[in-house]
């Protein structure tokens, strides 16, 4: 295999076309097989197989700096700097990233996951290369989903106005997460529809390529003769009026002109913006019909793309019955997603109530204020954005939302531990970000009923409300979580309820050494089963479920604590500014002692599954079991 060769990218310069045409078969193949078993960004990766390849041949990476942007279309990128051997470890625990990653490469300059920054990252990088007098180039490489995001006009704007030859590929793939929607998809789509021109350019360029010695200088002239007639002919072009020369639309998989175009932009000494037509999925057809299945997804059967299905329901799942049934009783629910309404469950409520959907693009910030119009104009949006994503909103959500207290249901998906996509999609931080919001109300769901429940009350308040919930399936034991939602307080579960064989509940009450476990909902199913080991272990523990993080009712919970020897508090969220190390501190003013948090710590938590990420915090079930018993034999010295 060629693959096997490559252990840096001036190994691919030496490829002859025909050896570049099997390398880029090879890539595909090696990205198919690895998604295949590990899950991840399949379409996306196999769409930049030949644009990577071009950028490889052309420039001189890493004196030359690739910006990808988000990054997880960087598979081919790093089969070609020399990570070929490391790659079936994609996405796993200890293994490479499935996103760009500074610990693993110095061909990568950004830890990236997340959209829209490519082009600000880079034009900072250009600048401090200016400074240092670094004479490497700077490419960053966007897909034309991210242009929606509004970082990315920013950057562009910036880099118009500087004038430095900052070179944007604009991988234009109409698709983001979702399909594209929007008057930038459909620009880019009219640009690339310009078939009659492209015609012409590639005769042209066919003619020069044969003739002697006049032929460099011809091409050069050409150039800028073809730019210059774009100009007149293409009057409407966004990028000519911020600033930037153009060049495209090109054909994102021919190889061989991709090189050519590529050549010639990294003489300019301005800032140039190549657009360059991909196809999702390219080479592997059930990718290519599906290219919104295969963006992101787990392991499949490589021969027919079949996904593998559970039995059991995802909370995302069941936010989308759930939603779907009550926008059928509230006509005045509309619903709100930033490019991700397959990942959000909301794409039978699109297909339900078309006229009641909207997916803004990548464009989290808008997505929130746009909420705060609806809402003032009476209507109830229900806002639906990953936690990871949600980060990018917080200004919105104090100025727009709940300064002005709009009623708004914030549903934040992928809480805590979220496997396979690491330090950049870790939803760990919303706790801490939100309780500090006046306000703004917090919940915690624990299952698939408790999700309804609390649904119910948030359309019944007058003010914005976030419903958090993991990345996992709705457990499933019991109880029945159907406990009356009363703001501030959680469910408690006695363990006389969590059914053990052989344990009755008059041998459960005469235990001693009393503990009460206080969990968040999204890490429920580690908790209570920790809580069973220590029931069959001769032990005793009762369980807290902090349904509401915000408003908490501190003089309930004070009460429920006077009868507990000991306490445990579990959150699938960072420990610093969490509600379980406030609820520590609550204790201790109150002179309740023996106590022990777990969370997440002052760190990044790196890709695994989600019980590896547990288990990189201590929050595993065998950790909450251990801190258990930690605490009781405090109490027993």
């Amino acid at each position: 295999m060629l693959l096997d060769k490559i252990h840096s990218p001036e190994d691919i310069k030496k490829f002859s076309q025909k050896e570049i045409n099997q390398l880029a078969e090879e890539c595909r193949k090696s990205i198919i097989e690895v998604v295949g078993k590990n899950g991840g960004h399949l379409a996306s990766n196999l769409g930049v197989v030949e644009l990577t390849i071009a950028m490889h041949r052309v420039f001189n990476s890493p004196d030359d700096a690739f910006i990808w942007d988000v990054s997880h279309q960087c598979y081919t990128h790093k089969l070609l700097t020399g990570r070929y051997n490391q790659f079936n470890s994609l996405r796993t625990k200890d293994g490479i990233s499935g996103f760009t990653s500074i610990d693993e490469s110095k061909h990568d300059y950004f830890i990236n996951g997340h959209s829209s920054t490519s082009i600000s990252s880079a034009l900072g990088l250009l600048m401090a290369r200016k400074y240092n007098g670094n004479k490497g180039k700077v490419v960053a490489v966007i897909g034309d989903g991210a242009l929606t995001g509004g970082l990315a006009f920013e950057g562009l704007c910036h880099a118009g106005l500087l004038c430095r030859n900052l070179i944007v590929i604009l991988n234009d793939n109409q698709m983001s997460i979702d399909h594209n929607t929007g008057a930038i998809s459909r620009y880019l789509s009219r640009l690339a529809t310009t078939t009659h021109y492209q015609s012409f350019r590639s005769r042209v360029d066919k003619v020069i390529d044969h003739i002697p010695y006049f032929g460099s200088f011809l091409e050069k002239f050409i150039f800028r003769f073809k730019r210059s007639l774009k100009g007149l002919f293409l009057t409407n072009n966004l990028f000519v009026d911020l600033g930037f020369e153009y060049t495209g639309p090109l054909d994102g998989h021919n190889e061989r002109a991709l090189e050519k175009a590529l050549l010639r932009v990294s003489k300019l000494h301005r800032p140039v913006v190549v657009h360059v037509v991909t196809k999702k999925g390219k080479g592997y057809s059930p990718a290519e019909n599906n290219p919104e299945l295969f963006h992101g997804i787990g392991p499949f059967q490589i021969s027919d793309g079949t996904v593998e299905k559970y039995d059991t329901l995802s909370f995302t799942e069941a936010f989308s019955n759930l939603i779907v049934e009550e926008g059928e009783k509230n006509k005045k629910i509309v619903a709100i997603t930033a490019a991700m309404a397959k990942g959000t469950g909301l794409t039978h409520f699109s297909n339900r109530y078309p006229d009641r959907f909207f997916d803004v693009g990548i464009a989290e910030e808008h997505a929130v204020t746009f909420a705060g119009g609806l809402s003032k104009g009476g209507m109830l949006p229900v806002v639906c954005i990953y936690s990871t994503f949600i980060q990018r909103s917080v200004d919105q959500i104090i100025h727009d939302i709940c300064i002005q207290n709009l009623h708004a249901i914030f549903m934040v998906d992928r809480a805590g531990a979220v496997p396979g996509d690491g330090i950049t999609h870790q939803g760990i931080y919303d706790i801490a970000l939100f309780r500090s919001i006046p306000n703004l109300k917090l919940i915690s769901v624990v299952s698939e009923k408790d999700m309804h429940l609390c649904f119910k009350w948030a359309e019944n308040q007058k003010s914005p409300v976030v419903i958090r919930y993991p990345k996992l399936s709705c457990p499933t034991e019991i109880p029945e979580f159907s406990t009356p939602v009363e703001e501030g307080k959680g469910i408690f579960v006695p363990c006389s309820e969590i059914v053990i064989e052989n344990i009755s509940e008059h041998e459960l009450s005469g235990r001693k050494n009393k503990i009460l476990v206080v969990c968040t909902g999204g890490i429920y199913s580690e908790s209570i089963k920790a809580i069973r080991a220590i029931l069959l272990s001769g032990g005793y523990a009762d369980l807290y479920i902090l349904r509401f993080i915000k408003p908490f009712d501190e003089e309930y919970f004070i009460n429920l604590a006077k009868d507990y020897e000991g306490f445990v508090f579990v959150e699938d969220g960072v420990i610093n500014g969490g509600i379980c190390q406030y609820l520590d501190g609550l204790l201790a003013k109150n002179k309740i002692f023996n106590t022990k948090v777990l969370g997440f710590k002052d760190r990044y938590y790196k890709q695994g599954s989600r019980a590896e990420v547990l288990e990189m915090t201590q929050l595993s079930l065998q950790d909450i079991e251990r801190a258990i018993k930690d605490v009781a034999a405090s109490i027993k010295k």
